[in-house]
């Protein structure tokens, strides 16, 4: 078969670049033990070749040749992947710390651009933008139908730099225009740092991120100057972020040089172990982590470290078993690769990766389904048994396995339905824009304000106005959780997503029965309950 003299340059070309990597980046014991692998180069751009001259279509060699890298790595593990340049960017983002651009939460709402809430300390907040507000125009053009990507390289930009959005609000008959200034947008780890009681602190953390550790000190601060005894640790539904938050993160709570987490791959540079310091600041008050199948990687190093010296209960659902290390290497062309290099080990010596040969849509799907297999006792008994640093018992095989399983509650389909339409977000929005008695005084709201029948009935209209049908056995199935998430959704209008939390979480099933086990998290933490409350 002849090839175009392009087809055979690209072919050269590739396999040129392909054979340097071969050749510079895997040590020589490596490739000597894979005497075959030119074979296997070879079979493939055989195939290459041919696909390029005889399939029906023209076809895009970069799309062919990144679905090829995506496949490969789809063959080793569910968390080694090949990333495209401009998807690294937004990912790199997510944790580094900080972005610049107007600083809004958002969700695009029947095609139209809303605002969830703006940013603390950021321009829009600063320019007064609400939860609720639409941005109907970017520069003088329609932002309908716009996407989240568009709004992205649209709202986001050098320092310094403006743009000029049209905002259309509810209690504002005409649409107006504001003039935003682009500044440096922080990105929150602490999603809500709040006292529960008098002597309880919580705090519930959305990510690892550059600045994670940072914000855990000053929330700890803040609480212990608010009487705080003892803490709610939440990293439900965390999946991870950076190695070195986590280790810094479990050495605010442990005393003296106990190792955190290690890590063992194949190569003698992937071996490392992590050790607290003598640095630990706040080490003596009783400490429960919550996690659920949500948690992943940083936040089961965490889980982990804690429950392995008994400094700490965990309580919840097993987490999700993500125990594996990638290392980001750049490509030329701004992407990268993220190749796992090693498994994650707790001190114990329990491996956090759950099992994933059944294939990476089994994994995920078992990851995320309602079953959990060790929340009933007999499911334990094929687990390896290890110990923590008092004896007790706990179990490997993946994920982090609590010491007190508490089950999420479930609610019905017609209140999921609710959620997903966000109808909650916008009877608040339209119930604030029409109320202006709220108590601006947020503990008083929090302590005080109650949803009554009137509400319900009002929001019940609000539904069916929205040609939502009103399903009356499911809302009274689900009623306490329908006036929890009014009750939220007001205080994120009245103030912003992080009194929204705080509404959550004090009517959140799971951190009521939490409250209740502080005597068992001092008990293996060798701490005097009592005592400490009193202090």
């Amino acid at each position: 078969m002849k090839l175009s003299r392009r087809s055979s340059s690209l072919i050269i070309c590739i396999t040129v670049v392909i054979s340097l990597i071969i050749i510079s980046d895997i040590p020589t014991r490596v490739v000597n033990a894979t005497d075959d692998v030119m074979m296997q180069m070879k079979r493939f751009m055989d195939v290459f070749s041919l696909v390029r001259k005889y399939y029906v279509e023209d076809i895009n060699s970069e799309e062919v040749m990144t679905g090829a890298i995506q496949g490969m790595l789809e063959k080793l593990d569910p968390h080694s992947v090949y990333i495209e340049a401009e998807q690294l960017k937004t990912i790199d983002e997510r944790f580094k710390g900080h972005y610049y651009g107007i600083g809004i939460e958002f969700v695009i709402k029947d095609k139209i651009l809303t605002v969830i809430s703006p940013i603390a300390n950021s321009p829009s907040e600063a320019l007064g933008l609400r939860p609720g507000d639409q941005i109907i125009k970017i520069e003088g053009k329609s932002a309908y139908g716009i996407s989240e990507q568009e709004v992205f390289d649209q709202l986001r930009g050098p320092k310094g730099t403006k743009v000029t959005v049209t905002i259309r609000r509810s209690s504002i008959d005409e649409p107006f225009d504001v003039t935003i200034v682009r500044d440096e947008i922080p990105i929150y780890s602490v999603l809500t740092a709040t006292m529960i009681t008098d002597d309880i602190g919580y705090i519930y953390i959305g990510r690892f991120a550059r600045t994670t550790v940072d914000e855990l000190e000053e929330s700890l601060v803040d609480l212990e100057r608010q009487g705080m005894k003892a803490l709610i640790l939440d990293l439900r539904n965390n999946s991870g972020g950076y190695l070195d938050q986590a280790v810094r993160m479990s050495d605010k709570f442990l005393n003296g040089k106990k190792k955190i987490v290690y890590t063992r791959g194949r190569l003698p540079e992937s071996n490392e172990d992590y050790f607290s310091t003598d640095e630990t600041t706040h080490p003596e008050f009783p400490l429960i982590i919550m996690i659920n199948k949500g948690s992943a990687s940083a936040s089961e190093i965490v889980a982990g470290a804690m429950q392995d010296w008994d400094r700490a209960l965990v309580v919840g659902e097993t987490s999700f078993g993500k125990g594996l290390v990638q290392n980001q290497i750049p490509l030329k062309d701004g992407s990268a690769l993220r190749l796992t290099t090693a498994r994650y080990f707790t001190p114990s010596g329990r491996l956090i990766q759950r099992p994933y040969d059944k294939g990476i849509i089994d994994y995920y799907e078992e990851g995320y389904d309602d079953v959990d297999p060790n929340a009933i006792e007999d499911s334990l008994a094929n687990r390896p048994v290890f110990y923590t640093s008092n004896g007790r018992k706990v179990y490997g095989g993946g994920g982090i396995t609590p010491d007190v399983t508490i089950k999420s509650g479930r609610v019905t389909a017609f209140t999921n339905e609710l959620l997903s339409k966000r109808l909650f977000f916008a009877y608040a929005e339209d119930y604030t824009s029409k109320r202006h008695d709220l108590d601006a005084n947020f503990k008083n709201f929090q302590r005080k304000f109650i949803v009554s029948d009137q509400i319900i009935q009002n929001f019940k209209n609000y539904v069916v106005n929205k040609d939502v049908e009103w399903n009356t056995k499911s809302a009274d199935t689900d009623l306490d959780y329908i006036k929890l998430l009014i009750k939220s959704e007001l205080a994120r209008h009245v103030w912003d997503s992080k009194h929204f939390y705080a509404i959550r979480m004090t009517e959140d099933e799971q951190v009521l029965e939490a409250i209740k086990l502080f005597p068992q998290a001092a008990e293996i933490a060798g701490i005097d309950y009592n005592r400490s409350l009193k202090n």
